[in-house]
């Protein structure tokens, strides 16, 4: 299972960084991906650089362009189904900037 979390994640990560052309994404970071034990669901963990506003209309254009990622996915990897993705705001890098910070003072 690992394996398969991991080459989606690659896929998913390159796909966001080079197919889509969505000016409402902003700076994403793949940080994780989770699939179901079955494969027929993935939580795609990402980071999001920017204000909250940002960050949330990054998250909205993820969603509205999951079909396009998971056609990515599909091209890419012999799978018997593609895993239907959710995407998922992944906080962990900001807590800890925010502790390194607390830390630092």
């Amino acid at each position: 299972m690992r394996r398969v979390d991991g080459v989606l994640r690659e896929v998913i990560g390159a796909t966001i960084g080079g197919e889509l052309q969505d000016p409402r994404i902003g700076f994403v970071t793949v940080t994780a991906v989770k699939t179901s034990p079955d494969l027929r669901t993935a939580q795609v963990h990402v980071s999001v650089l920017g204000s909250d506003d940002e960050k949330a209309e990054t998250m909205k254009a993820l969603q509205a362009s999951h079909g396009v990622i998971q056609k990515a996915i599909a091209s890419q990897l012999r799978m018997k189904r593609t895993p239907a993705l959710q995407f998922v705001y992944d906080d962990s890098v900001e807590r800890a900037d925010r502790i390194t910070r607390m830390l630092d003072e």
